[in-house]
């Protein structure tokens, strides 16, 4: 299998792994705390059993539509972006932050297809934040990395590399 491919399967495969452990941690949840909460550290962290039908902090309740076609569109921007991105191991952290979006994404969208809202359990009761889940996790730590990557880790002339040819980065591997 040529260098190329299998770089795409590797990400397929830790995306889908990444997926697993978001729907495995959201059907614990659902069958272990719908009784009521689970204290971690009392008055700190607690996992609490919740459902979604909008966005973060529950904006845009009810629009389920709206949140499956934006959701198609970003994973199609975030896929082209991964394919843009070269093979080199200088990238790598990019390619990271692409997959671990492309998992979050997905593991909330299974959510939304199956069961029309998403399940959230992640709860940090002394700051009253709100309840959300592990692909929430994905999405929100790999945007503030991806921001730091681009901000602070790569040069401008790296990421002109991203919108060139790939193949004279490819080449050097």
């Amino acid at each position: 299998m040529k260098k190329t491919g299998m770089q795409y399967w590797v990400g397929a495969l830790l995306a889908a792994v990444l997926v697993g452990i978001d729907q495995l941690t959201k059907q614990l949840a659902q069958k272990y705390l719908m009784d009521g909460p689970f204290v971690i550290w009392d008055g700190v962290f607690e996992l609490h059993y919740s459902t979604n039908k909008g966005a973060a902090f529950g904006i845009l309740q009810d629009r389920r539509l709206f949140f499956i076609l934006s959701t198609c569109i970003i994973l199609a921007a975030v896929l082209y972006f991964y394919s843009r991105i070269p093979l080199s191991r200088k990238y790598l952290p990019l390619r990271a932050v692409c997959v671990t979006i492309i998992a979050g994404a997905l593991g909330n969208f299974i959510d939304r297809l199956r069961l029309e809202y998403v399940i959230d359990f992640l709860y940090f009761k002394l700051i009253n934040f709100p309840v959300f889940n592990v692909a929430d996790c994905y999405i929100t730590i790999s945007c503030v990395a991806f921001a730091i990557l681009i901000f602070f880790w790569y040069k401008e002339e790296d990421l002109d590399l991203l919108w060139s040819s790939r193949e004279k980065e490819d080449a050097k591997i």
